[in-house]
């Protein structure tokens, strides 16, 4: 047998069948199996391999058991001379996998093997080639210097940029969506540490490998595609935390006492720096429209009072003092703000009523207050009617025009689809499921039975994968 293709699935069916087809059609030439190590997905990516792919090896896991354990799962069946790590959100050349083959034939210094990695739009991906992520190299790629300098040989050394993408070199790190490794190297240097769930695995065993005395090489005579993130969603802090955790794994396996204490604080302040950012990312998409309102309220209660004072009443001069501006219309402001809030004005979907009932409440608050104040706190009651007008102009004006500009966060009246998930078996579950169907506000996910039925009768799975499926 020349090779074992591995690869570990995790709800990415349609991405995993086109992964297969490309695998087979690249790989007519040679001696090899496919094995495919499934980590409990919902998604009906077993069923899809049985019915599509027979002749290919299937170890269907009843839990998600990371990355690294998944894999190990598949080279220890495996009986190739070479073993292929491959991601289900790859495509191969149709000359790929001979090409991969020949070049560790012709190399036998070679102990793993990566490739020319390309996105979804064709675009280089430059975790295609890596060196290791000592302390140094660490430091510019979290403070953004790689990418600053990406081919200085000081600052750009994390993604190797100074190094040509079109001519095979050696490197320290591979990428483990697409790692091609020499079985005689993986016995020496032990299969993948299953210390790493996810992430970290591949540069752990690349290092091991460059220290049995073997070498790494990028080879870019032939390319994949790599719909990076697809299995993972690699924008969240929860991301970031995980892939962090392992890159310290790694420090202590491999690194000085001192170089890991280094490493760690790099590694925690980022992990900090980053989740800041999403903290900061987030209080500013709420806090967006509340502060639009606000402007718009002040600016424009500052324009009708200077009009009704210089205009309609008191036109000598400035009638109201500098306290009125300062102080009492933000207390305004902030009053009608308070009261839409607590009417519902600033809930998802927008309702322009929620809004008119808040501004009218929070004036009707106002004008109570002002009766109690003694007459030298009464400025007038005029402006606090003009005021409450405008203010409700102003509101429903900004969100009409979020609306018709399509902001995502602000569309009016519109319903978001809620997601139904039944569990149950024969017809009442179907009833049920027809009447959320029909309801026009539901989005039907599925049926969850006791055991796994087709997945064309709509079930999605069994009970005891319902956590797997929210």
């Amino acid at each position: 047998m020349d090779l074992s293709v591995i690869i570990v699935n995790y709800n990415v069916r349609f991405f995993l069948e086109q992964c297969l087809k490309s695998v087979f059609r690249s790989g007519k030439g040679i001696r090899m199996e496919v094995i495919v190590v499934d980590n409990n997905s919902v998604d009906g990516s077993v069923e899809m391999i049985r019915d599509k792919f027979p002749e290919v090896k299937l170890i269907a896991n009843d839990e998600n058991a990371g990355f690294s354990k998944a894999n190990n799962q598949g080279i220890r069946i495996s009986a190739g001379k070479y073993v292929l790590l491959l991601n289900p959100d790859t495509v191969v050349e149709d000359d790929t996998l001979p090409k991969v083959v020949q070049f560790m034939d012709d190399h036998p210094d070679a102990g793993g093997l990566g490739v020319k990695m390309l996105d979804g739009n064709g675009r280089f991906l430059p975790e295609s080639k890596r060196s290791l992520p000592t302390p140094a190299v660490a430091f510019c790629k979290i403070f953004g210097l790689s990418a600053l300098f990406p081919k200085s040989k000081i600052f750009g050394k994390y993604h190797l940029g100074y190094l040509d993408n079109d001519k095979t070199h050696q490197v320290e790190i591979l990428s483990g969506a697409f790692m091609l490794l020499r079985r005689k190297v993986l016995d020496e240097t032990g299969y993948l540490d299953e210390d790493f769930f996810m992430y970290g695995e591949d540069i752990d065993l690349s290092w091991r490998i460059i220290k049995a005395g073997y070498k790494n090489y990028y080879y870019p005579e032939t390319r994949i595609i790599h719909y990076k993130g697809e299995s993972t969603k690699k924008s969240s802090v929860n991301y970031v935390m995980v892939f962090y955790k392992a890159m310290v794994i790694f420090a202590r396996k491999h690194f000085s006492y001192k170089n890991l204490k280094l490493f760690s604080f790099l590694i925690n302040f980022a992990v900090w720096f980053r989740a800041g950012l999403s903290i900061l990312n987030r209080f500013a998409k709420k806090a967006l429209l509340p502060v639009t309102d606000v402007v718009v309220i002040f600016i424009g209660f500052f324009f009708i009072k200077n009009y009704w004072e210089q205009q309609l009443f008191y036109s000598e001069g400035d009638y109201y003092p500098v306290e009125y501006l300062l102080y009492v219309v933000p207390s305004y402001v902030l009053i009608w703000l308070v009261s839409v809030y607590f009417n519902g004005g600033y809930d998802k979907p927008v309702k322009l009523f929620r809004v008119v009932r808040g501004i009218g409440v929070g004036t009707v608050i106002i004008l109570v207050i002002y009766a109690l104040l003694p007459i030298s706190l009464r400025f007038s009651r005029a402006l606090i009617l003009l005021g409450g007008l405008w203010a409700l102009i102003s509101m429903l004006a900004v969100r009409t025009i979020a609306h018709i500009l399509k902001h995502k966060d602000l569309n009016i009246g519109d319903e978001k689809s809620k997601r139904v998930l039944i569990v149950g078996e024969g017809e009442e579950a179907r009833r049920i499921a027809t009447l959320a169907s029909q309801s026009g506000n539901c989005s039907f996910i599925g049926l969850i039975g006791n055991d796994q039925r087709s997945f064309d009768d709509g079930y999605v799975g069994k009970i005891d994968q319902i956590d797997e499926i929210i």
